[in-house]
């Protein structure tokens, strides 16, 4: 009993704390492409011992808006937390990033895509995420050219996906929004996975890397899983002359966000931030 109730004030205070007074966008006005089944709220979960709220059965997509305190630098992120494409570690690779991103001056918008096992529906979120950002940019004080995004296990092969495939004809347009590009200026790839899937240490033939592909920053570790993933993506994107930044360290493992006490953890978000600013904030 102990621990449900625990379960339960985790769950509530995860949610108050990095939801109210949010600005939620639902993507989708109407039907969600590729969906019979009516739009439900998100069933969130929660791990106690490692305190990340999880979401599963997305069904409504949504962007969540986190603006900087006083004036913005004129750039945003839209940031897709990872999961495995079954759930979204929503606070540990989605809340927390926003927050660290605001601090810099960036607008963060954390995306809700479609899980479990969506692959294409979350693709046709991202694209949609960030035409959406992109059309309504004077809104919100953005560069339109300055939009990037961010992505973190899962979630960075949805970036790498949307870095390639922006042009991807994946759902019928619907609105004036779905007239804008879905390209990101920028990518940054946070221990990605999935990268090499079915393949020998090369990347994934769905990634047609091109010199039109977005400058990129990686990071991950030898002893993470997907480590490869990371490593495959630089290597294409340096045969095709493409800006990248790619950091390779020894430990720290998969799914560690900016938690303090990990090694990879400590080290990542000062490297992406000098990234950050000599790629987006300074041209």
């Amino acid at each position: 009993m102990k621990h449900g109730f625990c379960f339960i004030l985790l769950l509530i205070s995860g949610m108050h704390v990095f939801s109210q007074d949010k600005d939620i966008i639902h993507l989708w006005p109407g039907n969600v492409p590729g969906e019979t089944a009516a739009k439900q709220a998100a069933v969130p979960t929660s791990d106690t011992s490692k305190g990340v709220t999880r979401l599963t059965d997305v069904t409504d997509p949504t962007l969540q808006v986190f603006k900087p305190e006083g004036k913005g630098n004129g750039a945003a992120v839209v940031i897709c937390p990872g999961g495995g494409y079954q759930i979204l570690a929503i606070n540990l690779e989605g809340y927390e990033i926003a927050k660290w991103l605001n601090k810099m001056g960036f607008t963060a918008f954390v995306l809700q895509y479609r899980v479990p096992k969506k692959q294409e529906g979350a693709l046709q979120d991202v694209q949609r995420a960030i035409r959406i950002v992109r059309s309504r940019a004077k809104q919100w004080q953005l560069n339109p050219e300055k939009i990037g995004v961010m992505g973190f296990s899962a979630g960075g092969s949805l970036s790498a996906r949307i870095s390639t495939l922006y042009n991807k004809d994946s759902y019928t347009k619907t609105d004036a929004a779905d007239e804008v590009s879905a390209k990101p200026a920028f990518t940054l790839l946070i221990y990605p996975a999935y990268l090499d899937q079915g393949t020998n240490r090369t990347l994934t033939p769905e990634l047609a890397v091109d010199a039109q592909t977005p400058p990129m920053f990686l990071f991950a570790t030898a002893d993470d899983p997907y480590g490869n993933s990371a490593l495959v993506m630089a290597g294409a994107l340096r045969d095709a002359k493409v800006p990248v930044e790619l950091h390779f360290y020894a430990h720290g493992g998969h799914g560690y966000g900016l938690r303090t006490g990990n090694s990879a953890a400590d080290v990542w978000p000062a490297l992406a931030g000098k990234w950050l600013q000599k790629t987006v904030l300074q041209y």
